[in-house]
């Protein structure tokens, strides 16, 4: 079937996992972490053969870290499926009840989005993370993953749908699409998609908003920004700049620019540039900053790049102001911090930035589905609507209205036979 049809085919089973059990849905997820631990040596072995293909491909080391699914990876995902199962049903919670007149009653009610489409580049943890979170959800997914690593996908998939198939879900709750002609397919099927998640590059993404009339949930450039104010605590603040940077490089919510207030600069900068240095980061800055500690110099344009390598942006700022101006103008509304002890100065750089995470005194990293107690993410969401950060159940599930009447007409309201009251029941 061309992916059209399948699509078509989702749409008509996607009510029938809409109305699954939570317990039916949690059993699939325990199901899916149990194949997942008895094939792991199955799934290894794709994966170093699609690692091993990428580095004879001339895949960029930053990448290739992408590509890895080892037992560390494969511990973390079994953490977020369980901590998935422990989550509380998404589906079915009461909003808003309203009595708008006598045995009129109101109700808003969570449901799933319906078919979600996932697109992603590189990591295979990816997808273990976005079927658990739509399963668990009650949406179907059709997921297209990177040809980096087609082999692992592929296992991984398979054995994630026959899980969820043994325990009585249908056919086409979850669909891989293998063929990258598939991708511009699944673009077109608006009539049968309801939502479409990109994870990769600013390109990628951009593409994917570009060439479809369904609605994107996605984000672009990861550029994250830690302010160092001159309130700061030099023993907390370091651990966290190196942690932000490197802890893993090549992530999305890793540090791009350091803002450094002017006022600590001459003192902090060389011990900033020691601890970068022996963490093998590359330090590029501004005018200033290059006079002060000797690094590679740069314009102000370049503060829009996105490493996603141990490089670090430096530029020194006169006060929390100025920061706040340079994240909004250069920044992509991922996730930037302050390091600062001053409340009231953190309460303004919280207030003044416009992203989906701001911090005060720890590291970007933390912007994470599995960190923030989500069981997972499917991605980070930086638009403002519908769902923003690391999208989670919450960001996978929307509302309907349902209303309750014994025979009311809309006529008998509008004559003034009769009148609403609303009365709130919860």
């Amino acid at each position: 079937m061309t992916i059209k049809e399948i699509t078509r085919q989702m749409k008509m089973q996607a009510p029938l996992v809409a109305s699954s059990t939570v317990e039916v849905r949690n059993q699939a997820l325990k199901a899916i972490a149990n194949k997942l631990n008895e094939q792991k040596e199955l799934i290894f072995k794709a994966n170093k053969e699609d690692v091993e293909a990428a580095k004879d491909a001339g895949v960029l080391p930053p990448v290739q870290k992408r590509l890895k699914f080892d037992e560390g990876k494969l511990t973390d995902v079994i953490k977020g499926i369980e901590q998935l199962i422990s989550l509380p049903d998404p589906l079915g919670n009461v909003q808003l009840e309203r009595e708008l007149d006598k045995d009129l009653r109101l109700v808003r009610v969570t449901c799933p989005i319906g078919v979600i489409g996932i697109i992603f580049e590189a990591r295979p943890d990816a997808l273990v993370q976005i079927a658990s979170l739509c399963l668990k959800s009650g949406n179907v997914a059709i997921i297209k993953g990177g040809k980096e690593t087609a082999r692992t996908n592929k296992i991984l998939f398979e054995l994630i749908h026959e899980a969820a198939i043994e325990v009585g879900l249908p056919q086409y709750c979850l669909h891989q699409a293998e063929l990258h002609s598939e991708i511009d397919e699944l673009l077109s099927c608006s009539e049968s998609v309801d939502l479409l998640i990109p994870r990769g590059s600013n390109q990628f993404v951009k593409y994917i908003m570009e060439h479809t009339q369904i609605p994107v949930m996605g984000h672009t450039d990861g550029i994250c920004h830690i302010y160092v104010d001159e309130a700061f605590d030099e023993k907390k603040s370091l651990p966290i700049i190196v942690d932000a940077k490197t802890q893993y490089t090549a992530a999305c919510n890793s540090v791009e620019t350091l803002l450094i207030n002017r006022k600590i600069a001459k003192d902090f900068l060389p011990k900033l540039k020691q601890a970068l240095m022996d963490a093998k980061v590359k330090i590029r800055g501004s005018k200033e900053v290059a006079k002060i500690i000797g690094c590679e110099e740069m314009s102000d344009e370049q503060f829009h790049t996105e490493y996603l390598d141990l490089v670090v942006s430096i530029k020194c700022v006169e006060d929390v102001r100025e920061a706040i101006e340079h994240i909004n103008k250069y920044g992509s509304h991922h996730t930037d911090c302050i390091l600062t002890e001053d409340a009231k100065t953190a309460a303004l750089f919280m207030q003044m930035v416009d992203s989906a995470g701001v911090y005060q005194n720890c590291s970007t990293r933390f912007a994470d589905g599995f960190r923030y107690g989500f069981g997972a993410e499917v991605g980070i969401s930086t638009a403002k609507i519908h769902a923003r950060g690391p999208v989670g159940l919450e960001g996978l599930v929307t509302y309907k209205y349902n209303l309750f009447g014994n025979g009311q007409i809309v006529g008998d309201y509008a004559s003034g036979k009769s009148q609403f009251h609303f009365k709130d029941l919860k």
